[in-house]
């Protein structure tokens, strides 16, 4: 599958990262509770390679609902330089945000530009991803068909899981050129699809009230099943029954059990023949022995995951009315988190979260399950339109919207659980408590090097002023020393997760170390400004651990004897 553009998106792709991301404890909501749950304002390209080293795969589930390419969408420039104004001004953005640029049907390159878009960002994506991890791509019918065909080339063919259809809309467009649009697509492809495993659905009342109990049968509730299947071919199959009932499959099928099994069942009491005793026989199916739950539908109605107008409404029930064009309804996404999430550290990712659906759905499903997903969202600051009544609202840029719903999410969450125990407060219990942190995309703290020698010094002229330039720069690094945008960078980089935990060594005395931690690694980190000879004897207690330090601060006795003591171990940066 080619397009014009195709080689430098995936260039673009694979350039190293020269962004870092900067916690934002002013715009984080109960940061204490956060526990892995973030909001990301910046370019998702750069964010997702920011996040690549500590989350490479980790994610479970991911779901985006990208532009949809029709004309008025936001296509997402991919470009980054050290400068930030240059940056900005390459895609647009003033100071306080990004301005909307559209891909119009004019442009020759519609759907290259469009292609070119997706396809780095897919790639990562695809990186993020445990083995048994799955994404779920809305999509309209604009462009689907070549989705489906970046995605075969970038995930695998054999990945492909579904393609689900959502029923949108619950009226007709009778206004509609042709025919009314009530469906968008999302299309399913897994990491590696053998590892992928799917919950199932609870069943629906009307699911539940098949199965009934009128015999009083000691398995309890049951439904009639069919003892035969479709075949091409008749049987000659016959049995007799206790109550001498003989029976044989209808033609052109077969039994689906042997007579050993239907023996089991008639003297268990387990065949159905009707009200009048001289119906077909069936099988009774108990509601004790079938599967906890039913398999998913690849159609997926309003009724059950909800539709458009209920989306505008969970905006308007937040008091955000209007704020926002088209958001999904948090029930979609719900069953989405619902059928491809196990255990309680798994982690989600919508890296086009517009108003911030991903983690409402995410908060309430773990308030309804007491389960303890973790969501990471990301929102590139787009600005809204100074006339629209979002930017009246005082919601300057996109991801200011997606911010705020949640921080209502988790208030409403908060006040729905004491009114439900109105004593929830006043007894002592812990409240139901959800938080997330808010980072920003920003600068390296570790500046590039983009010193030019001026042709009109001499070569010694230019070594004084590289020096100059080189404690300049050092200087910056230094400024941030022991703070946390250093130590997350660090981290990051060094393939920790954000949500860490971090504890000062009581026993290194002569420098300020931490003992951090995550889900999958541990290690010591000093990041001073100099670091003294007699760290060393307190390494040598802890061969096994990976120590962090930076690599300016160690003189060369120190750094040696480091790596006599580490090995591979030692990381410096």
């Amino acid at each position: 599958f080619k397009w014009f553009g195709k080689s430098e998106a995936k260039r673009i792709a694979f350039m190293p990262s020269k962004a870092t991301l900067v916690y934002d404890e002013k715009r984080s909501v109960n940061p204490d509770a956060a526990d892995g749950n973030m909001i990301i304002e910046g370019e998702n390209l750069e964010v997702m390679k920011c996040l690549l080293a500590g989350y490479r795969e980790r994610v479970k589930c991911i779901y985006i609902d990208p532009p949809y390419n029709t004309g008025k969408d936001f296509v997402y420039s991919d470009y980054w330089d050290e400068r930030r104004e240059d940056y900005w001004e390459h895609i647009g953005v003033t100071q306080d945000g990004v301005k909307v640029d559209t891909n119009t049907d004019s442009s020759g390159r519609y759907h290259s530009n469009w292609l070119s878009m997706m396809y780095p960002r897919l790639l990562l994506a695809r990186q993020l991803l445990r083995d048994d991890g799955v994404i779920f791509i809305s999509i309209d019918d604009n462009e689907v068909h070549h989705l489906r065909k970046v995605c075969d080339e970038v995930f695998g063919e054999e990945n492909f899981v579904t393609q689900l259809v959502w029923e949108k809309k619950y009226t007709r467009s009778n206004d509609a050129k042709y025919f009314s649009d009530n469906h968008d697509h999302i299309l399913v492809y897994g990491k590696q699809k053998t590892a992928v495993k799917f919950n199932l659905q609870a069943r629906s009342e009307e699911q539940a009230d098949a199965y009934s109990n009128p015999d009083n049968h000691p398995k309890g509730p049951w439904k009639a099943t069919p003892l035969h299947a479709k075949s091409g071919a008749n049987s000659n199959f016959k049995f007799t029954f206790k109550n001498g009932h003989v029976w044989s499959p209808p033609a052109g099928t077969y039994s689906r059990f042997s007579v050993e099994t239907l023996n089991e069942f008639d003297k268990n009491d387990e065949i159905h023949f009707g009200t009048d005793s001289k119906s077909v026989p069936s099988r009774k199916s108990f509601l004790s022995e079938v599967k906890q739950g039913v398999t998913p539908v690849t159609l997926w109605k309003y009724a059950e995951v909800g539709h458009t107008h209920e989306a505008n409404n969970e905006l308007k029930k937040l008091e955000l009315v209007g704020v926002f064009e088209n958001p999904k309804p948090s029930r979609l996404i719900k069953q989405i988190v619902q059928l491809s999430t196990f255990s309680n550290s798994d982690i989600v990712i919508d890296f086009f979260a517009g108003s911030g659906t991903t983690a409402h759905a995410v908060m309430e499903l773990n308030n309804e399950d007491n389960g303890n997903r973790k969501f990471i969202l990301v929102q590139i600051p787009e600005l809204t339109d100074e006339k629209s009544e979002t930017y009246k609202a005082g919601y300057k840029k996109i991801s200011d919207i997606t911010i705020e719903r949640n921080k209502r999410v988790i208030q409403k969450i908060q006040d729905e659980s004491k009114n439900k125990q109105p004593d929830l407060f006043s007894i002592g219990q812990t409240p139901i408590k959800q938080g997330f942190k808010v980072y920003n995309l920003a600068k390296s703290n570790f500046p590039r090097v983009e010193f030019a020698p001026d042709p009109d010094k001499s070569e010694e002229e230019n070594l004084v002023l590289f020096d100059k330039y080189i404690q300049e720069k050092e200087t910056v690094i230094l400024a941030f020393l022991g703070g946390k945008p250093l130590l997350d960078e660090v981290l990051l980089k060094n393939g920790f997760m954000l949500n860490y935990q971090k504890e000062q060594v009581a026993s290194f005395v002569e420098n300020t170390v931490f003992h951090v931690k995550d889900d999958y690694k541990e290690c010591f980190i000093c990041l001073d400004m100099s670091i003294t000879i007699e760290i060393l004897k307190e390494i040598e207690k802890h061969k096994d651990m990976i120590f962090i330090c930076l690599e300016q601060t160690l003189n060369t006795t120190i750094k040696w004897n480091l790596r006599h003591i580490l090995g591979e171990k030692l990381i410096t940066v």
